[in-house]
Order: C-alpha cells, then sequence, then structure tokens
C-alpha cells in the first residue's frame, strides 16, 4: 500500500510540475478522475482487441487501467511528446504489451509501421486539440482515420468542443457524451472511420453511466 501511495505521489508531482511549464499542452491540473475513465474505456471491446494506441498518456493514469484489462496478446502504444512523462513511464511502469514512443500523434502511422504493429483497434486521445499548433490537428485526426482498423473506434475527451472542427471533416460518425465528475468537465466524442458510418456497434458496449 505504502508503495502504491508513493507512486501516485509521484505521479501528482511530476503532473503539476509539468502543468506549470506547459499548461497548454496538459489542459488540466489534474490527472482523468476514474469516472472519466470508467466512461471512456468502456466502449472498448477487450475479447477482441489486438492494438490500442493513446495519444499524451503523461503520467499513464489510463495507461495502467487499459493493461489491467486487455489480453496477455494485445499491445499498447502510447506517443508522448514530453521527454519526462516518456522518462517516468518507462521507469514505473513494466510491461511487455507497452511500447512508450516520445514522438508526435501526427507521426503515428509511421510509428506503428516501424514496429510492424499493424492497424489500431483503438485510439485514445486527451491532448487538447485546440492548443495545437497549425495544421497539427487536421493531420492527427486523419493520421488517426487512417491508422484504424474498419471497425475501430476513435475515442476522444476534450475540456473543449472544439476538437470538432478537427473531428467531423474526417470520420463518419460522432457521438458525443460527456462525465461532469471530472475536474474539470470533460466532452467526450466516440468516432467510427467514414468507411463504417452505417455500421452499428452490435458488439461493442455502451458507455457506463
Amino acid at each position: 500500500m505504502s508503495e502504491q501511495i508513493s507512486s501516485r505521489r509521484a505521479q501528482m508531482i511530476l503532473f503539476a510540475k509539468n502543468f506549470v511549464k506547459h499548461p497548454l499542452m496538459l489542459g488540466s491540473l489534474i490527472p482523468s478522475s476514474r469516472f472519466l475513465i470508467r466512461k471512456l474505456l468502456g466502449r472498448i471491446d477487450w475479447a477482441n482487441t489486438d492494438l490500442i494506441v493513446e495519444y499524451g498518456p503523461g503520467v499513464g493514469t489510463i495507461t495502467v487501467e487499459l493493461l489491467k484489462h486487455m489480453r496477455p496478446e494485445a499491445k499498447l502504444v502510447v506517443i508522448e511528446t514530453n521527454r519526462d512523462f516518456v522518462d517516468f513511464l518507462q521507469e514505473t511502469v513494466s510491461d511487455p504489451r507497452l511500447h512508450v514512443v516520445h514522438g508526435s500523434a501526427a507521426d503515428v502511422e509511421r510509428l506503428l509501421a516501424e514496429r510492424e504493429l499493424g492497424q489500431a483497434d483503438y485510439v485514445i486521445s486527451g491532448i487538447p486539440f485546440s492548443t495545437l499548433p497549425a495544421g497539427v490537428g487536421e493531420a492527427v485526426a486523419q493520421a488517426t482515420h487512417d491508422v484504424l482498423k474498419p471497425q475501430g473506434r476513435f475515442l476522444v475527451y476534450q475540456f473543449s468542443p472544439a476538437v470538432l472542427q478537427y473531428l467531423e471533416p474526417v470520420f463518419g460518425h460522432i457521438e458525443r457524451g460527456g462525465e461532469m465528475r471530472n475536474v474539470p468537465p470533460a466532452r467526450l466524442f466516440f468516432c467510427a472511420p467514414r468507411m463504417e458510418a452505417e455500421t452499428p456497434d452490435v458488439n461493442v458496449p455502451k458507455a457506463a453511466s
């Protein structure tokens, strides 16, 4: 128990330090709440998932939960631009299924190809699209669409609806949700590739309430 408390404290200190240095990059002083994580990950069909990609894992709050539920054969690639967070994850999370990459989400296709991992079942993102440099938001959205399997999903959590200007031109169907028990309250967007827009999610669970 003391090790868990120490690890949690280290996460919070590192997250707070980086929020002070890069407030626009993180968007919030506090990592995602358990309520947000539960609702977001409630959309994942764990039994049929081989590859998950996470953009901006930070101190690994969602990363750790993903690893708890993934099958032993599944893979998780987390892409992070912040070197401090990359080092922290590599030092604190030991799991052969996890690939920690220092890079940009806009390069997701190349990063997966280099590791011969193929297309993703799910991509999860909390990076604040509204603060990205000009052209990067569009590039991330298009690259994500192209790297998903036809039945794959892009699961997005944000604190602003501004992300829709990047999602709507690319994805065929976007379902909206929210989680008020997060600080600040979060907006959720569940995006289907255009080619699968008319296909209902027969085997994918709905978000937990």
